[in-house]
């Protein structure tokens, strides 16, 4: 089959395997061909002093690639090798390329079009000798990166500085520096058929369940698409229930958030290309959980943690209640209460439902115009926008001022929640609830949380039901759900996460800790 022929088909069907040809210029062609001889494509033609001397083509992708390197490490061997490196040994040039000259670390061997235009879209150069149908292909991939930063969507206080790149070679290592062992192993694949996106699965052998692991690389094998360009393309091909507000594998930007969920158990997906990183499976609780629980005091962190839950539950409640009970279950409010509530909302033309409904609108296209315009105005259009807006609204008699407080401090508590994607759970909920509190009280809210609950309880995250270790309860694992006790104190790994090591830690720390109060109270004791 000719090459013209061969490149067609590549057009068609990128994945299809040809040969390479023998003749350099045939390869250079090709290559030309099915690029349509792209401006940003680099062909560095040579003769290397071999024998006779030798036609070599150094091909590359301007831009994804590190031309310093490939200076020093493959142009400058090729055109001036030493001299006991003249003569062909056994092998022929490819072996004297591949043995001697070429100095750069990563290479492999290409003989077949779509190895050969993979590794060139990945940043590698590729070697092309004349008279050979093999071509080497080897690791240059540079370019300009967005260099390892402070995450931008988790911030804490005490802890690690370090967020994810874009870059999967960085993202892995950034988790290789926490967790060295050789039990942290990794499995990569490319998934897309036009953007041929690298995919890494890391997990700690021995650690994470076998049957989670296997579970989810089938997953990944069965995506048939063009396409990955953000780790939510994954998630969404992957998950449990897709018809859900409630989200069943995490995201996080820290490396160090990552490598404490691998030491539980759960599987990392790293994704080229976008800086969160995925952890599966999930419960529910986790998403309350950050990394900065872990570095600060034990005490102080579980008053904030039952904070949490608690402004999780105001912001999907709290606009249901006040419409509830202001419509129809007034004689539950103290009598100075209500006549401060009813004396506000005299001359209001709405209803307290449409009331709700429009202030919640209303703050969600400002939070949303905040997000959108650019960083330097874009918060002081929300502010500014919610306080003349709030303050003009209550002036013309349009909403009330109870419901103003309401809706800011509902606002507010959505935000406290660590993980933004079970935050926006709350927002999509706290609508449903709304209309059920205005039109059937608080036995449409107690309906709504019932089916809420029923809901929750048949999510499964990779086969982990989506409320452990509540439904179903498991006393071992409530040592860090709603509080979380001290680090001596947590000797195993949370069940059903792990099946296999289960144990983090020895007893030696919570010996000495025994030791310590025993020898204070002998010496209490002590006349």
């Amino acid at each position: 089959m000719s090459h013209k022929i061969a490149a067609q088909q590549l057009q068609q069907a990128p994945l299809q395997a040809e040969e390479l040809s023998a003749e350099l210029e045939s390869n250079v062609a090709l290559i030309k061909q099915i690029f349509g001889n792209s401006s940003d494509l680099v062909f560095r033609r040579l003769t290397a002093p071999i024998g006779a001397g030798l036609a070599v083509a150094a091909v590359y992708v301007e831009g994804i690639v590190n031309a310093d390197k490939i200076n020093d490490h493959i142009l400058k061997p090729l055109m001036q090798p030493s001299e006991n490196e003249v003569a062909s040994p056994d092998g022929g040039p490819f072996a004297l390329l591949w043995n001697r000259i070429l100095t750069v670390g990563g290479i492999q061997e290409v003989t077949q079009t779509p190895q050969l235009f993979s590794a060139l879209l990945s940043g590698q150069t590729i070697v092309l000798i004349e008279g050979c149908s093999r071509a080497i292909a080897a690791e240059t991939s540079g370019g300009d990166r967005r260099s390892v930063e402070e995450p931008r969507s988790q911030n804490v206080i005490r802890g690690s500085k370090e967020g994810f790149t874009e870059d999967i070679v960085v993202n892995a290592s950034l988790l290789r520096r926490r967790i060295k062992s050789p039990n942290l192993w990794m499995e990569t694949r490319t998934i897309g058929k036009v953007t041929q996106t690298q995919v890494s699965v890391m997990y700690l052998k021995g650690v994470a369940n076998d049957k989670v692991v296997a579970e989810i690389g089938n997953r990944l094998n069965k995506i048939d698409t063009d396409s990955i360009l953000e780790s939510g393309y994954i998630e969404e091909f992957i998950q449990d229930a897709t018809f859900t507000p409630f989200p069943t594998i995490m995201n996080t930007e820290r490396p160090d958030a990552a490598a404490a969920g691998i030491l539980e158990g759960q599987i990392a997906i790293l994704v080229d290309g976008t800086p969160f990183v995925l952890l599966a499976p999930v419960t529910f609780f986790k998403f309350f959980h950050s990394s900065e629980d872990y570095y600060h005091r034990y005490d102080i962190m579980t008053f904030i943690r039952i904070m949490r839950y608690i402004a999780f539950i105001m912001s999907m409640l709290m606009p249901s209640l006040y419409v509830a009970i202001t419509t129809f279950h007034q004689e539950m409010l103290p009598t100075t209460l209500l006549i401060s509530l009813m004396a506000q909302r005299e001359g209001v033309p709405f209803p307290a439902l449409v009331e709700a409904l429009m202030m919640e609108l209303t703050f969600e296209v400002l939070r949303e115009a905040g997000i959108r315009m650019p960083r330097a105005i874009g918060s002081a259009i929300s502010v500014v926008g919610a306080l003349v807006l709030g303050q003009a609204a209550v002036q013309a008699g349009l909403v009330s001022a109870g419901m103003v407080i309401v809706v800011s401090f509902t606002a507010i508590s959505n935000f406290v929640a660590p993980a933004i994607n079970i935050a926006i759970a709350a927002r999509l909920l706290r609508f449903v609830l709304i209309f059920l509190a205005g039109t059937l009280g608080l036995f449409g809210i107690m309906a709504g949380l019932l089916a809420i609950l029923i809901h929750m309880a048949g999510l499964r995250s990779f086969g982990v039901p989506y409320l452990t270790p509540i439904a179903p309860f498991i006393a071992a694992n409530q040592k860090d759900v709603f509080i979380r006790v001290p680090w001596w104190l947590m000797i195993m790994r949370p069940k059903l996460l792990v099946q296999q090591n289960q144990k983090r830690q020895g007893t030696t720390a919570q010996a000495a800790f025994a030791s310590r109060k025993k020898k204070k109270s002998d010496q209490k004791q002590e006349p």
